[in-house]
């Protein structure tokens, strides 16, 4: 054992191993991180930089010590307790394993341990930190005093009939009596995981997505309120608006698009902040668009004791905060296995080595970005025929009005003032090239004057 303590000592403090010079009540605050984690050590007679200090013992002072962390923590810890010998000194080590029932505390107090020291709960993470450790999940608690009156029969139906085209489960019905099966409805009233889903009206959940040129200064934005399968397409569809993408000829008829991001990463990032944000905090999802850059910042941090550092492995063990959400995506096919949203998003980017993504918890939420590198801007263009072009750069001068025909092929819906941004050339220049394929039976105008948008009619010609 002389070894084993010799080694843990060499190894210095960790997520599950704290040096303590003497036993206080921050020996108790370590004792409650480690249970509301994974369990750890403390090794009592140890300085901070690993030197052995030793205590001084009496004949009760073990019971004494186990004594205090008894009564100062609830539900009340029982830890192992060990003496050994260290250069002639004596070592106490305090062995608490993850606690059962979550949260502990300590005087009122709640902590975590996070890397090699500990950190006090915040009340959101205290209420998460109760969810996991009794398997249940905030969205599948009934929803206070709403009824199944506002719940929209449309968008159950088609949920149910994407349900059964995915394959994933079987639902016979097609009204409440399929959402009672999958738990979105108990005892006649709808849970929190339905109104994100099918309400009439859509909770205040907002995705708030800006255009920037610089960070004090906004080409456009849109604040979009709707529930959530509704949300991440709207979401998307404005992201892929202001995403380049290059054309490349390579003597076939078909030409290929190369997006100057891997749009399968962005959708995944855009969906595990859906899914996986805190829906008891009132914060935004928000989402800024650079020149060559795209953030997305979800509140709630990583849930379930993952860390950043887990996220960068292939096999990090997932938990789910919002189960019922989670599992309407996946059985629409929206993803593919719970907890592979960033070995998804790792993947999509071996095609695209010019991108760099991050991964970062920021302000009581999880912020991921992909940054341009330098020479991006050229990436995906075939050097065989040098018409490659990236839209938003030259496209309106090498390639015109195809272009605008191409561009509006891949994004219906824009109006002309979004494609005048895009394409950085004239308003007036867009709606002349607009009228030209108008004339030639190419395009049509849909919706009001106000909210409507361009799109294709024979994409053959």
């Amino acid at each position: 054992m002389h070894v084993t303590l010799d080694q843990l000592i060499t190894a210095g403090e960790s997520q599950t191993l704290e040096f303590k010079a003497s036993f206080d009540k921050t020996t108790v605050e370590s004792l409650v991180a480690f249970a509301n984690a994974q369990g750890g050590i403390v090794l009592v007679g140890v300085t901070n930089t690993g030197s052995v200090c030793g205590v001084t013992l009496g004949k009760e002072t073990l019971n004494e010590w186990l004594g205090q962390i008894k009564s100062t923590t609830s539900p009340a810890l029982i830890p192992d307790m060990e003496t050994f010998t260290e250069h002639r000194k004596t070592v106490v080590t305090i062995r608490m394993g993850e606690f059962p029932v979550k949260p502990v505390n300590t005087r009122g107090r709640y902590f975590k341990r996070v890397a090699s020291s500990n950190h006090q709960l915040a009340l959101g993470e205290i209420a998460d930190l109760y969810m996991q450790s009794l398997q249940l999940s905030w969205d599948a608690h009934q929803a206070g005093k709403h009824t199944l009156d506002e719940l929209s029969m449309p968008k159950i139906k088609r949920f149910i009939s994407q349900v059964n085209d995915n394959g994933r489960f079987a639902l016979e019905s097609a009204d409440f009596d399929a959402l009672e099966k999958l738990n979105y409805i108990i005892d006649g009233h709808p849970t929190w995981a339905a109104l994100l889903l099918f309400a009439k009206e859509p909770i205040r959940h907002h995705v708030h997505i800006g255009r920037f040129k610089t960070p004090d200064m906004i080409i456009d934005d849109r604040q979009f309120t709707d529930t959530l399968f509704e949300v991440v397409e709207q979401s998307m569809k404005f992201i892929i608006s202001y995403i380049s993408v290059a054309f490349e000829f390579d003597g076939s008829i078909q030409r290929k698009e190369r997006f100057g991001y891997p749009l399968p990463a962005i959708r995944e990032a855009l969906l595990n902040a859906v899914i996986h944000r805190n829906y008891t905090d009132g914060s935004d999802i928000q989402i800024k668009i650079f020149d060559d850059q795209i953030s997305i910042f979800s509140p709630g941090i990583f849930y379930g004791g993952v860390s950043v550092a887990d996220i960068q492995k292939d096999n990090y063990r997932s938990s789910l905060r919002n189960k019922l959400v989670a599992e309407g995506f996946y059985l629409t096919g929206n993803i593919e296995k719970y907890g592979s949203g960033f070995i998804r998003i790792r993947k999509a980017l071996r095609e695209y080595p010019e991108v760099k993504f991050e991964v970062n918890e920021f302000a009581g939420g999880v912020m991921v970005t992909f940054t341009q590198t330098q020479g991006a801007s050229n990436s995906g263009v075939s050097d065989g025929v040098n018409v490659g072009v990236n839209v938003g750069v030259n496209v309106g001068v090498n390639v015109g009005v195809n272009g605008l025909l191409s561009y509006i092929h891949s994004h219906p819906g824009q109006r002309a003032g979004e494609m005048a941004v895009v394409f950085k050339l004239t308003k007036r220049t867009i709606e002349r090239w607009l009228k030209q394929l108008k004339e030639n039976g190419l395009i049509e105008f849909r919706g009001a004057a106000k909210t409507g948008g361009y799109y294709c009619l024979d994409t053959d010609k």
